[in-house]
């Protein structure tokens, strides 16, 4: 017996034949005090995502061209000229783009090393976290694009931003592969010195329609 088998072993005597899992207390506030997409709701994102180091343009709900300019203005002040995109990201975002590689789920982690920017929309956004939520489809695309490239551009509608995480929860598949993006991507060593982009995306532009 190897020592996998033996833990899997104690694990299903320690269970018995019919184990049951045990009812999740749900005492905690699962509801905010606004509505989601409220104004103020848009502003305390704005605030936390700023803190996190996170860029945030706003611009229009609705006006699709005007997102593509946010996103073409903030790719060139990079410097940026080629990015890759889900498939489900309207035409309108990336047209302004000269270089714009669509993800068919095909892609390599080392072609994706090579391409710098990511482009995609969201599912939804909490406000007391300052957290934007990836659902992996749709305008989101798959996990690996949003974290290989050193610059995420994502797009939030405000309708879209509620106030608490129990209420974000509740509007994405919990069986989907979710990501939940708070700011850039950031970690410190023991000395607190803060280094970016180390799990993912070095730099994020959140444009904010509404």
């Amino acid at each position: 017996m190897t020592a996998r088998e033996e833990i899997l072993s104690r694990i299903r005597g320690a269970l018995g034949d019919a184990p049951s899992a045990p009812e999740v207390p749900r005492t905690y506030r699962q509801q905010g005090a606004r509505a989601p997409g409220d104004p103020e709701l848009v502003r305390q994102l704005i605030g936390r995502l700023e803190d996190y180091r996170a860029t945030v343009v706003r611009v229009a709900e609705g006006d699709d061209d005007a997102i593509g300019q946010a996103i073409a203005d903030a790719l060139t002040v990079r410097d940026i000229g080629r990015v890759v995109a889900p498939p489900g990201v309207p035409a309108e975002w990336t047209s302004r783009l000269a270089d714009v590689v669509v993800d068919e789920a095909s892609i390599s982690a080392r072609l994706l090393d090579g391409i710098p920017a990511v482009v995609t929309g969201s599912v939804v956004a909490v406000a007391e976290t300052g957290s934007i939520i990836l659902d992996g489809a749709g305008v989101c695309g798959r996990r690996a694009i949003t974290l290989v490239p050193d610059t995420h551009v994502c797009v939030v509608r405000a309708m879209h931003v509620v106030q608490t995480v129990p209420e974000g929860l509740r509007r994405v598949d919990p069986q989907r592969a979710l990501t939940i993006v708070s700011g850039p991507s950031a970690t410190s060593d023991i000395e607190l010195d803060r280094v970016e982009g180390v799990h993912g995306p070095r730099t994020l532009v959140v444009v904010i329609a509404g």
